[in-house]
């Protein structure tokens, strides 16, 4: 696969991901399995490993997750609660210890030349003088629920679920039903303690933290198997829905408003996670003072001395794991020195020093019935195998992605054919492989279509792309694609106005483009079906609220092919349009060369072609007039005029702030004319460091750059 290539499946990739994603962790529902979903990100991560300069900041690999729900209240997170990376094969766990072998070990320094400052930013982080050996310690890793729990003066106080990462939801009384939770922290002995390491003065650290300071654990709040099984046989009986699995019943336990509903669920809770070492040396040590404290941690876990004893217990597990009394998709393999935590850093979405050895997804054969194709918002179009219904971890599959023309041709597959499906949840899993032997003579070959099945119009493959496109611009199906994605969370965020209604609006002809939204009166939407007086007014009431649009999100609304919202948060900041006018914005667009647009960071070739054809298509220019003339306008960022006490400053963010998120901190910077950069270099003005700062902290004290913490911070931004 060329880089070109490689450039649009990512796209593809990071979309499908970022759904799931937030199906996921939002909103607490499956369209595919976990393995489906590793399936995905695996492939993600090792098309970025070979084209690394196609990463992004939208990336589902660098960022954490989706973000938490409204119902419960927000809590901030004392730190970042991190997703690992995965691995799927002993190739990929070796490739794994590599990488942290060199980031330990130091590289002999370059004679001074031209391109001395290129390879010292390329360098890694602090490097030792011998370099440094690995041993591991291995957690099995629950499918369930992670929970944050904070004990103050070692009474528990509050439980939060992940959220993003950086926000979860409060869920206190709900976590208070665990009975593996205790409620007070049990007060080891001295002698407890020494034996497990601790010195006199780690152990009045840790009793002064327990009697009157504060004390946080990380775990996995889990349904086990057996509690699974008779809520799902009593539901049965009752004529209740069931539940999907045991991840599910966890998360809609912790959830439910009423803690009540939460207790029936009988849930349990292991910790992985102690927020504080209190100068322990190994992983190993930390588990054994969980212990102590009264909390469960798996009793299997191990330490493992090298890479080889990993595999044998991984291996084990991977063959046994029906023996467990809850359901475990793999092993949590962790640098056992927590020394080397802070040495080796995070990366993108998660740290270095973990990795999620995964087992086998589960998989089942079936026969491919016939093959239809989608359309999506970009005339794309996408296979879909029609699968003879099979089960596949509890669930009946009958759909499978086949992702596009060129996948259908690796897997050499027909109609009729016989095939290896991964488990892929309640929708649509990912045909892994054909079994040609089992062939009858039936099979016909699958044909790629000449017209649209939504629109008739002309189909074709684009030079040098891998997906067929529809490339009528009036289809049915692209056109409702592009209204939806305007009224999108992500885009305008438009209340009421989801899928259903927008399709209801293109049936009755009252829309066919995203301008025509803000031409709709009530009396339009009456007599439509689900439409009263008070619901038309609201309606029309929100799309109003949104005719003055924040630039970032009018740009990203538009839809416009490479673009997401990072992209658009850059073009923004380009462009820095200070008229509301929408013509004014393309004048601007329209004076910017394909070059320029290549310089801007994360912006290549593609993309910038793509940006520079849209603003210069007539037809998108009509679009944009008819939004002005319907009253559409544009809000750029606002910037303090009273001064800009910032201007020509650069800030590096690193570690978690307490009383702002990331994003929030990054607004008052921009408000008061700094920038915001992702690495620390001699440019950097300031480094703001929160709560356990990663590498970039340590980058920032060689090179003598400025470092704040958050109380200075705020006063500079104040």
């Amino acid at each position: 696969m060329n880089k070109e290539q490689a450039e649009k499946r990512i796209e593809k990739l990071k979309k499908e991901i970022s759904y799931h994603r937030y199906l996921y962790h939002v909103l607490d529902k499956i369209e595919i399995s976990d393995a489906a979903l590793d399936s995905l990100k695996n492939e993600l991560d090792k098309l970025e490993k070979k084209f690394p300069d196609l990463i992004t900041a939208d990336s589902p690999t660098q960022r954490v997750g989706g973000k938490p729900l409204d119902k419960f209240r927000k809590v901030r997170h004392s730190a970042p609660m991190m997703s690992l990376f995965d691995a799927f094969s002993r190739d990929d766990m070796i490739d794994w210890e590599k990488r942290m072998e060199k980031n330990l070990t130091p590289r002999p320094p370059f004679p001074t030349s031209p391109l001395t400052p290129l390879l010292n930013r390329r360098g890694g982080g602090e490097r030792s003088e011998t370099g440094e050996r690995l041993d591991y310690y291995c957690e099995l890793k629950l499918d369930g629920l992670a929970i944050a729990l904070i004990y103050e003066k070692g009474n528990f106080t509050q439980g939060a679920t992940r959220g993003n990462g950086l926000v979860g939801e409060g869920v206190t009384q709900n976590v208070k039903t665990i009975e593996a939770i205790p409620l007070s922290l049990r007060l080891p002995s001295e002698k407890e303690l020494a034996k497990i390491g601790l010195n006199v003065d780690q152990i009045k650290k840790l009793q002064q933290a327990i009697n009157g300071g504060n004390l946080e654990v990380r775990g996995e709040a889990i349904m086990p198997d057996k509690v699974f099984d008779n809520l799902n046989k009593k539901y049965k009986k009752q004529g209740k829905r069931l539940l999907a699995n045991s991840r599910n019943g966890a998360a809609g336990s912790i959830r439910q408003l009423n803690p009540r509903l939460a207790a029936e669920r009988k849930l349990d809770y292991y910790v992985y996670d102690l927020m504080s070492d209190f100068g322990l040396e190994r992983q190993e040590q930390r588990m054994e003072l969980v212990k102590l404290l009264g909390f469960k941690v798996v009793k299997h876990n191990k330490y493992c001395k090298n890479l080889e004893e990993v595999f044998k217990f991984h291996g084990h597990w991977e063959k046994h794991r029906d023996k467990l009394d809850f359901q475990c998709d793999g092993v949590a393999v962790k640098v056992n020195k927590l020394a080397l935590w802070s040495r080796l850093g995070v990366v993108g979405k998660g740290p270095r020093y973990m990795m999620a050895y995964k087992f086998v997804a589960e998989q089942a054969t079936t026969k491919v019935k016939d093959v239809v194709w989608q359309v999506g918002r970009t005339g794309t179009l996408t296979p879909i195998a029609v699968l003879d219904s099979v089960n596949v971890g509890g669930a009946a599959i009958s759909h499978a992605t086949l992702h596009n023309v060129d996948e259908i041709q690796r897997l050499a597959l027909k109609i009729n054919d016989t095939v290896i499906i991964e488990r892929a949840g309640d929708v649509i899993p990912k045909v892994i492989r054909v079994l040609p032997k089992l062939r009858d003579g039936t099979e016909k070959n699958i044909k790629t279509p000449h017209v649209c099945p939504m629109c008739g119009g002309k189909v074709v493959r684009v030079s040098g792309e891998v997906a067929y496109r529809c490339v009528n611009k009036n289809c049915y199906a692209v056109n409702l694609r592009r209204l939806i994605h305007w009224a999108s969370k992500g885009a305008l965020d438009i209340e009421g106005l989801g899928p259903k209604i927008i399709e209801q609006l293109v049936k009755e002809q009252l829309v066919s483009d995203i301008s025509d939204f803000y031409s709709l009166e009530a009396g339009d939407l009456k007599p439509l079906e689900r439409f009263a007086d008070k619901s038309a007014k609201n309606l029309i009431k929100a799309i109003a609220d949104k005719k003055e649009i924040d630039l970032v999100r009018f740009i990203f609304g538009l839809g416009i092919r490479h673009v997401g919202e990072e992209s658009a948060m850059l073009l923004s900041k380009k462009l820095e349009v200070r008229s509301q006018k929408i013509s004014d914005l393309v004048d601007e667009f329209q004076k910017i060369t394909i070059e320029v647009l290549e310089e801007m960071q994360d912006v290549g070739p593609i993309v910038a072609k793509s940006i520079f054809d849209w603003f210069h298509d007539n037809r998108n220019l009509k679009l944009l007039n008819k939004l002005e003339r319907n009253g559409v306008v544009i809000r750029q960022q606002t910037t303090d005029n009273r001064q800009q006490s910032l201007a020509g400053k650069t800030f590096v963010l690193t570690g978690a702030l307490d009383s702002l998120t990331r994003d929030e901190a990054k607004r008052k910077i921009r408000e008061l004319g700094g920038n915001v950069s992702s690495a620390v270099s001699k440019k950097t003005d300031f480094v703001v460091a929160g709560a356990d700062p990663g590498s970039k902290y340590d980058k920032a004290k060689k090179l003598g750059v400025k470092i704040v913490d958050e109380d200075e911070f705020l006063k500079i931004t104040t």
